[in-house]
């Protein structure tokens, strides 16, 4: 790659003023030049201290230090790729990690062989040995065999996109009910990946009691490897039974809601989005926030009240991210589903994002493979773009040109703009759901009253010799419990 296209590239991701043009009879590049790598410049903020690595059959624990990110473009264009990089590195120094190095190559499709192909990887074995990075982080899903094949040509560990991710969700699970749902992940992940390491898994020898192969050449029964796979399926039956037992637990306290007439809001969307901040905002709840991928793992549930004064439960809900791994999508099937009996999704979207949509598109990928898998139907939704105090312009324009206006809400949980708005646009939808009465309820009944108080929204009361005469919107569920007292249907 020549240093003037180079330049025109990194002027185009970063919104630096560009080099002059060149000669705009110029064609493409030239093979060589889309092959090549490009780096990506950034800075990171977050540094490992703990540099010990930690290999072991069970799970490779991740001790990063000095990574290089490595991904292949495939389609899109430069700052989408540039975007999809950029995420990576913010996966990799929330895993506890520095990033030294980001690059990634123009090809058609990975190598099937080495991910980036023989060449690349001895460029990048270059790279690896000149920066002293002890870890290579592949943005994608690596097989067993290109992974092998990419170690022995780098000399150095390399992890994949599907293990960056266990290892922060590792780092972050904090409840019973989570850690085993990640080590379950861990599990099913490392199942399909074990293999030979050095010595420790020494494999059979070839041949066969009786053959030609000689004296200390024949197998000697079960491997390492197949050892320990038994004892991963061992391992992966006694988690299952663990959280079977626990979806029965998680599931009497999701009737029990459910059998309250309060509505259930759950909160979704692409991780680091603002959802756990957005429930602070809405109701004061004191929910966990920090500026970090992944910080909620294990949902959380709060009581609010409405601005009219209405009962409504708010659910936090794990974040999403792009090519979320399979095992993590079963393994918080349990959690996930708590979306789905939610009366509401508020579906929170990162306005600062560069790409927004893209974020949208994931999100709705891992709730159509939800609803897909369980039959149940989605819950109706709106669209809650947060972080517009940091968004772009141009971003939040192309916004509003595309999604449904009626369905979407921009807001800044940090400054409170346009909270108002999302808190009024959930009570208009809670309304519509409502029935419009009037009661009269007798003074010894004041505990009907109450009731009205905390399940609906009355509208006025008033007071007579027969008792107190109330017009309130209520759940229809609740207005067939009080039918004796119904005085007149409003429109």
């Amino acid at each position: 790659m020549t240093k003037q296209t180079h330049d025109e590239l990194l002027a185009q991701a970063f919104g630096e003023p560009a080099p002059a043009p060149q000669d705009p009879t110029i064609g493409d590049l030239d093979l060589a030049e889309r092959n090549a790598f490009r780096r990506v410049t950034r800075e990171t903020t977050i540094r490992a201290e703990d540099t010990t690595d930690g290999y072991e059959v069970e799970y490779r624990k991740l001790r990063l230090e000095q990574v290089i990110l490595v991904g292949v473009w495939t389609e899109g264009t430069v700052a989408e790729v540039e975007a999809t990089m950029a995420e990576l590195a913010a996966l990799t120094e929330t895993a506890g990690a520095e990033v030294v190095e980001a690059l990634y190559q123009k090809r058609e499709k990975p190598d099937p062989g080495t991910y980036i192909g023989s060449g690349k990887a001895a460029e990048l074995k270059d790279i690896v040995a000149a920066t002293g990075a002890d870890t290579v982080v592949c943005d994608g899903e690596l097989t067993p065999g290109q992974l092998s094949a990419l170690e022995r040509a780098l000399n150095t560990k390399v992890i994949d996109r599907t293990m960056l991710i266990l290892d922060i969700f590792a780092q972050h699970a904090k409840s019973k009910e989570g850690k085993a749902q990640v080590s379950l992940a861990q599990l099913e992940y490392l199942y399909t990946h074990t293999r030979g390491w050095g010595g420790n898994l020494s494999r059979q020898a070839g041949g066969r009691a009786g053959s030609n192969g000689g004296v200390g050449l024949r197998g000697p029964g079960e491997t390492k490897i197949e050892t320990d796979r038994r004892r991963i399926r061992t391992q992966m039956a006694l988690l299952r039974k663990e959280l079977k037992a626990m979806k029965t637990a998680r599931e009497v306290k999701r009737a029990k809601r459910q059998r309250s007439t309060v509505p259930q809001i759950a909160i979704a969307g692409y991780t680091n989005a603002g959802k756990s901040s957005l429930i602070n905002a809405m109701t004061g709840a004191g929910v966990l926030v920090e500026d970090a991928l992944f910080a909620t793992l294990d949902p959380t549930t709060r009581r609010a009240e409405l601005a009219d004064g209405r009962q409504v439960v708010f659910t936090d809900t794990v974040g999403f991210v792009r090519h979320l791994p399979t095992q993590l999508v079963e393994a918080f099937k349990s959690t996930l589903e708590e979306v789905l009996a939610a009366d509401l999704m508020l579906h929170v979207v990162d306005g600062s994002d560069p790409f927004p949509l893209k974020q949208i598109e994931a999100v709705n990928q891992v709730i159509y493979d939800i609803v897909k898998e369980t039959g149940e139907e989605a819950p109706p939704e709106i669209i809650v773009i947060n972080k517009i105090d940091q968004a772009d312009p141009l971003v939040l324009a192309e916004l509003r040109h595309v999604l449904d206006r009626d369905n979407v809400v921009y807001v800044s949980a940090k400054t409170g703009e346009g909270v108002d708005e999302l808190t009024a646009r959930v009570e208009l939808f809670l309304n519509s759901r409502d029935e419009h009465v009037q009661l009269l309820i007798p003074f010894t009944r004041g505990d009907v009253v109450a009731r009205l108080h905390a399940e609906g929204t009355v509208r006025s009361e008033e007071y007579s010799g027969e008792g107190t005469l109330v017009d309130v919107r209520l759940p229809a569920s609740v207005a067939a419990e009080l039918a004796e007292f119904r005085v007149e249907d409003s429109a």
